[in-house]
């Protein structure tokens, strides 16, 4: 059975960059109908916060994902210090004592003489009398993993073969001087004891990946299938930065957006498939594949959200808009038609209910009252359909002489009191004749 997981920390709000490995792993659970975990990566207390935490899971529900299970690091300590205790009884698992001063020291020596700033282990030569010296004097040891030091294959399921030699890298540390755990150990114990079958994340954790499925092999734990995809950026080549807030899932809610337009453009740009409006995530899940996902940039274009959005709502059934149209007082699937090709976002169609159920606000110009007190005249009696506009404006241009701007102009300002909406032949028959006659007097 296929389990994957999304991973984030509540250390910031969720972006658009954030949103794409969330909906590939969700997109993937659809398609081989897996298990979907939502991980807390909580460790970081310092900055993770519960209202990040409760943030992260509003996003993802507004976004259509449901996960199966939720699980939060904080809660799970224990598993991470039985694995410390195993790797350390191993041999895998060392105390170094070196400052970080210290460590940028060698890290320079090595660059003046053209090596890499790859750490010398110097620790693992440390005799307990030494190392307990060390302790006396203040120092608290961080705890580094040996790495085996070898090429290490994976077959990405989206780079396709891939190699990372652990040879080139700093034995990396896994628990602070504080007794805290960054990232790579609990990351791995996690996916070992929730049994995750794909890890599908950004490609900047290519290189992590060497060192995390040597410390899969170091618990004797099953190392799961890895995906990397290219990273959402800025027109630019930018990064989306949650901590700045680039556009957060959040503001992207309060503007407006539908998820599934934000849903759309975070997962399909930078991949053969179109931006293009789907019905659901389920029609997404059945087109895409891994292997269309483009090996280049994942270049944003706000436009394209923004058109998305517009050709998403024009093509809302009424069924769906129903529940949002009902507080408007506009639950009428006529009125829906007429109204939803106009609009960009759908608080939209809010000033255009009003038009439709109330009053307006406009002052004809003198020049056009004896026009519009002919209009009236000439009104036709109900019932009304969409030929009626052609029928009354024929009228008028033929009594009043009046054409082009200069006809249906005036009409539009005193039906409407906007210089722009959906065609009046349309629009007349939603208003009826008693608005009408009373927005031309």
């Amino acid at each position: 059975m296929t389990i994957v997981r999304y991973a984030p920390s509540p250390t910031g709000r969720l972006h658009l960059g954030n949103a794409r490995p969330a909906l590939l792993n969700w997109l993937f659970a659809l398609q081989t109908g897996g298990t979907y975990v939502l991980r807390l990566d909580d460790t970081d207390t310092a900055r993770s916060t519960e209202a990040f935490a409760r943030g992260i899971e509003t996003d993802l529900a507004w976004l259509g994902i449901a996960p199966a299970l939720k699980v939060r690091q904080s809660d799970r300590t224990a598993l991470y210090d039985a694995a410390r205790d195993r790797l350390i009884a191993s041999g895998r698992l060392y105390p170094a004592y070196e400052t970080e001063e210290e460590l940028e020291i060698k890290r320079g020596r090595a660059r003046l003489l053209g090596r890499p700033p790859v750490y010398d282990r110097a620790a693992l030569s440390l005799t307990g009398e030494q190392r307990q010296a060390l302790e006396a004097g203040g120092r608290k040891p961080h705890w580094r993993f040996r790495l085996d030091g070898r090429p290490v294959h994976f077959d990405d399921l989206i780079k396709g073969p891939q190699t990372v030699n652990t040879a080139s890298m700093s034995d990396p540390v896994l628990i602070r001087e504080d007794g805290s755990y960054l990232y790579t150990l609990p990351s791995v114990v996690d996916d070992i004891d929730l049994e995750i079958t794909h890890v599908i994340r950004g490609e900047d954790h290519v290189s992590n990946t060497g060192t995390q499925i040597e410390i899969f092999e170091a618990l004797d734990g099953a190392v799961p299938r890895f995906g990397h995809h290219n990273l959402l950026t800025g027109a630019e080549g930018e990064g989306l930065s949650k901590r700045l807030g680039s556009l957060s899932l959040s503001d992207l809610r309060t503007e407006g957006f539908e998820p599934l337009a934000v849903a759309t453009v975070a997962v399909l740009t930078g991949t053969s498939l179109s931006v293009e409006p789907y019905p659901d995530l389920r029609a997404i899940a059945d087109r895409l594949d891994f292997s269309m996902i483009s090996h280049g940039p994942a270049r944003f274009d706000p436009a394209e959200l923004e058109s998305l959005n517009a050709r998403i709502l024009h093509a809302m059934p009424f069924e769906a808009a129903r529940p949002r149209l009902e507080p408007l007082g506009l639950a009428e699937e006529r009125a829906w038609g007429v109204l939803r090709g106009n609009l960009t976002r759908f608080s939209d169609v809010a000033p255009w209910a009003a038009i439709i159920a109330g009053s307006i606000d406009h002052r004809p110009a003198d020049e056009d009252r004896d026009f519009l007190d002919l209009a009236r005249e000439l009104l036709p009696p109900e019932p009304w359909d969409e030929t009626t506009w052609s029928a009354w404006t024929n009228a008028l241009k033929e009594k009043s002489g009046r054409k082009g701007r200069a006809l249906f102009h005036p009409l539009r300002l005193a039906l409407t009191g906007r210089e722009d909406g959906p065609e009046l032949r349309s629009l007349l028959p939603l208003l009826g004749r008693r608005v009408c006659l009373a927005r031309l007097s």
